[in-house]
């Protein structure tokens, strides 16, 4: 089985400093959708591992981030994608629990969940927190500069073997080509 994992914010939609707290403040990055349902297109399944701290700091409910995720659900199925399993933290980083990235918790699930060899998976985030679970846990890791990627590049320090790309599209156009 092909599988991509993605990071949430700034990959496929716009980030903030401030969390995503509503549907409303859910805005998809230019090309992001159709970047997915072209994955999805070129037989790639598509898992989400996203840090949901903003649960854990009382900043929104479960019932609001479903209504986001179904936003995001909804808008890709309208370009004929889709997020074939979606994982997400709730905690903070006093829980010091084990899914939050860096930890790599959270994608070994999925690696479970799809029975996939992690070696074989590229997974794309836009912060170093990203970069090391997914490296960690034995991804080809994959930096996107938008969302907070240009301050992530700027820092320095990326795990060895990631990628660079300006976008989620451009990713994309990698990993569909290296899979010719």
């Amino acid at each position: 089985m092909k599988l991509v994992i993605l990071d949430r914010d700034g990959v496929i939609n716009q980030d903030s400093a401030n969390f995503i707290k509503n549907p409303n403040e859910w805005i998809a990055l230019p090309g992001s959708l159709e970047a997915i349902a072209l994955l999805n297109q070129s037989g790639f399944r598509v898992a989400l591992a996203t840090n949901q701290s903003g649960v854990g700091r009382g900043l929104y409910d479960m019932a609001t981030l479903n209504a986001i995720h179904d936003k995001m659900h909804r808008a890709l199925a309208q370009m004929g994608g889709r997020i074939d399993a979606l994982f997400y933290c709730p905690h903070t980083a006093d829980d010091n629990c084990s899914c939050r990235k860096p930890k790599t918790g959270m994608v070994e699930d999925i690696a479970r969940r799809f029975s996939v060899n992690l070696g074989e998976v590229y997974a794309v985030g836009d912060s170093l927190r990203d970069l090391q679970a997914f490296h960690d846990a034995g991804c080809k890791p994959i930096l996107v500069r938008s969302g907070k990627g240009e301050e992530t590049l700027a820092q320095g320090s990326l795990p060895k073997g990631t990628l660079i790309f300006a976008d989620l599209v451009e990713a994309t156009q990698h990993i569909i080509g290296e899979d010719l």
